[in-house]
């Protein structure tokens, strides 16, 4: 018989709590129209609400999020985008770009190297302090592809802020968790802006017991979060609440 090894179980760190989130100018970057309220929404609106610049680029047209055909393309994008604009206002943020590239397209190794000179170019020109993108391993192909555009264009630029991986398809063990309570209801209420995509799935319920479930290990149960890893940099050591 094959020998089999032993692995050690151990416990992954406790996750750091913030009611707070850092100051300063901030750049969310989201795979598709909606990912940017219902990934990090909370943390936007408690960055909007102390005054910090945000700024949200978008980076596919969301076509594939029309599987029944009922729209037509072009009236399509014109929906999503004006969904996106209608959602990030209920957070206090009206920055916002869009990339229009092709939703669920494999992209190619060129692709990729095109798409983090772009973010550069976007990191460049806004200067952010802080920086939100999907984690790396967030179940969805176009997620894991902005991932790794974004953090190329981090390393490329020389960024020296902070960088955090944000949720959406997979649940991650987190570095920190942000206590979204007072700002839920606007995330829930920004979630449902995208009413095309509603329509067909209830992620809005979904991603609200995601919320709900983050509350569990330092809120008791109580109220609402949003996980964060750390990509770049490092986690504020002034925000930590004690636990």
């Amino acid at each position: 018989m094959p020998t089999v090894t032993a692995i050690e179980p151990r416990l992954p760190p406790l996750p750091k709590l913030w009611k707070r989130v850092p100051q300063g100018r901030v750049l969310a970057f989201a795979p598709h129209p909606d990912d940017e309220v219902a990934g990090p929404g909370g943390a936007l609106a408690m960055h909007a609400a102390q005054g910090d610049a945000v700024r949200v680029v978008v980076a596919s047209d969301g076509t594939s999020g029309d599987p029944d055909g009922r729209y037509t393309q072009g009236h399509f994008v014109t929906t999503r985008r004006a969904e996106s604009q209608a959602g990030l206002r209920l957070l206090g943020v009206d920055d916002v770009r869009f990339w229009g590239f092709p939703d669920g397209h494999v992209l190619s190794e060129t692709d990729l190297r095109n798409a983090a000179a772009l973010a550069q170019q976007e990191l460049a020109a806004f200067r952010p302090d802080v920086v939100y993108l999907p984690w790396e391993l967030d179940g969805h192909a176009d997620h894991v592809a902005l991932h790794v555009i974004v953090a190329r264009a981090l390393d490329a630029s020389g960024f020296r802020g902070l960088a955090l991986g944000y949720e959406v398809w997979n649940a991650m063990v987190p570095d920190v968790i942000v206590e979204t309570t007072a700002v839920f209801p606007r995330k829930q209420a920004a979630m449902l802006a995208h009413a095309s995509q509603i329509a067909y799935t209830q992620y809005d319920h979904c991603l609200g017991g995601l919320s709900a479930y983050r509350s569990l290990v330092h809120l008791r149960g109580r109220g609402y979060g949003e996980a964060y890893r750390c990509v770049r940099g490092s986690l504020p050591a002034a925000l930590a609440e004690p636990v």
